[in-house]
């Protein structure tokens, strides 16, 4: 089957499901980024394989550090215990060459990872607004993408950063901004101009279009040093978890905190 008809059939049967589990929020998006975190860390561990990350230990690790930040109790705790028992098993391994490589991308996919896409739970949850605001980062970030690919593709002739990902232009990185921040004006005159002015909306499309593009070459790091075009297979069509959801890495946490700072 056409790869095209396959990325339009997954579309069609996953946005549906996507929009529900926003819509209802709660547990129903809850689960959704737990099955995101799951899939991105064992799929990230693929990726670095070459490293050879402690798998099945960073991923237990990560599923029960994200149960363990939804508790909100014992953070740190659980951080140093995690760790204690990462170096212990270290310890125990017939051969300790390029440890410090397995540990790194182990408690990076462990830890990291985790942290940063639960922030798009924090921010769903964010008082009566969450709802708009996670629809809003949402949007931003399709829109965006779609913008640079579009204006990239086409009128690209600058490389934004070849050694990193070479198809992506300065061309079409500029005009995932300007998406950005039309589309950031409009959702706001729409549904939020209770909560956000336009200055406001200005500053956040900023925001997302600088970080989730960032984000999406800081995945294509790990990518084009491990020699993998995608992260993984579990979405027909579309690659990996990790490829999908990539640009909310650094994206989520920063727009969380930039929320916070800006409606305290």
């Amino acid at each position: 089957m056409n790869n095209l008809i396959i990325r339009i059939l997954t579309a069609l049967v996953g946005i549906p499901i996507v929009i529900a589990c926003i819509y209802y929020g709660g547990l129903a998006f809850y689960i959704m980024f737990f099955v995101v975190v799951l899939f991105s860390v064992m799929e990230f561990y693929s990726i670095c394989k070459k490293y050879n990350p402690m798998n099945i230990l960073g991923t237990s690790i990560s599923i029960l550090f994200f149960i363990n930040i939804s508790i909100g109790s014992y953070i740190q705790e659980f951080i140093i215990l995690s760790m204690f028992i990462l170096f212990f098993c270290a310890m125990l391994k017939k051969s300790i060459e390029d440890i410090t490589s397995k540990l790194a991308i182990t408690c990076f996919g462990a830890f990291f990872i985790t942290w940063a896409f639960f922030h798009m739970i924090l921010i769903r949850n964010i008082d009566d607004y969450g709802i708009h605001y996670i629809i809003f980062l949402f949007v931003n970030v399709w829109t965006l993408d779609t913008g640079a690919y579009f204006i990239g593709k086409n009128f690209g002739k600058h490389k934004l950063a070849p050694l990193v990902s070479p198809k992506k232009t300065i061309e079409g990185a500029i005009a995932g901004v300007a998406t950005a921040i039309i589309v950031s004006l409009v959702y706001r005159y729409l549904f939020m101009q209770e909560v956000m002015t336009n200055l406001e909306a200005i500053i956040y499309a900023l925001v997302i279009s600088f970080t989730g593009q960032f984000s999406d070459l800081a995945e294509s790091l790990f990518k084009r040093d491990c020699n993998i075009k995608d992260s993984g297979t579990v979405i027909p069509g579309h690659g990996g978890m990790l490829d999908r959801f990539d640009s909310y890495l650094f994206c989520a946490p920063i727009f969380y905190y930039l929320i916070q700072f800006i409606n305290k």
